[in-house]
């Protein structure tokens, strides 16, 4: 119908006695716009007339109830006449999306090449690079809470070179030493196989290529 008024629910009314004014809002972003005050051309002669009835009373007062309803009546029209005009004015400002209902700006919240809003179709190279940067703050993290000596390890030294006890004496290593702060057993150095060379780990007291006993 011609006079039916299409309304939504991310706007605000801000208007009073004097004009009309409203406030259009992305349900994404919050960001939106805001239309010019448009005043009303009846104001001044109602606010006259509110004034009389204060001060005479009696068949003035009367008037002015008369009035106040006509002016009720005329509010309303002008009302609906305003934001019908605003609705208009900031409607290619915004996009309401076929998915989620959600009314979205046009400018930052609307995925174009998906026609969709962003909160359902995301724009990928954003959500990329967001994923980058949360994994590099996750690694800074766990960097930071490793000893200084632990950082300066490379990946050989994490395979091969951390021992939990001597191989010697058995004492427990609270840091990654070169050699055992109980006995002095040097705990880095590489030891070979008596027979066919292969290197030993830590400990071993057979060779894992030959099967020979080591020492």
């Amino acid at each position: 119908m011609a006079g039916e008024i299409e309304f939504t629910t991310n706007y605000s009314d801000l208007s009073t006695d004097n004009g009309f004014q409203f406030e259009f809002r992305c349900e994404r972003c919050g960001n939106g716009f805001r239309t010019e005050f448009d005043t009303w051309s009846m104001s001044t002669a109602t606010n006259v007339l509110d004034g009389a009835s204060s001060f005479l009373g009696g068949i003035f007062s009367q008037g002015a109830d008369a009035a106040q309803q006509v002016k009720s009546a005329a509010w309303e029209k002008a009302s609906d006449k305003a934001f019908r005009k605003a609705s208009e004015d900031v409607r290619p400002k915004f996009v309401q999306c076929p998915r989620c209902s959600a009314w979205m700006c046009r400018e930052k919240c609307w995925n174009e090449k998906k026609g969709l809003c962003k909160q359902c179709a995301p724009d990928l190279g954003v959500e990329m690079a967001a994923a980058q940067a949360d994994k590099s703050v996750d690694e800074v993290w766990a960097h930071a809470k490793m000893s200084d000596e632990d950082k300066r390890l490379s990946e050989q030294d994490w395979r091969e070179g951390i021992v939990a006890s001597c191989p010697k004496c058995g004492a427990p290593q609270e840091s990654n030493a070169r050699f055992c702060p109980q006995c002095g057993n040097d705990l880095k150095a590489a030891k070979h196989c008596t027979q066919c060379g292969a290197k030993l780990q830590p400990g071993a007291k057979f060779c894992a290529e030959c099967g020979a006993k080591s020492g």
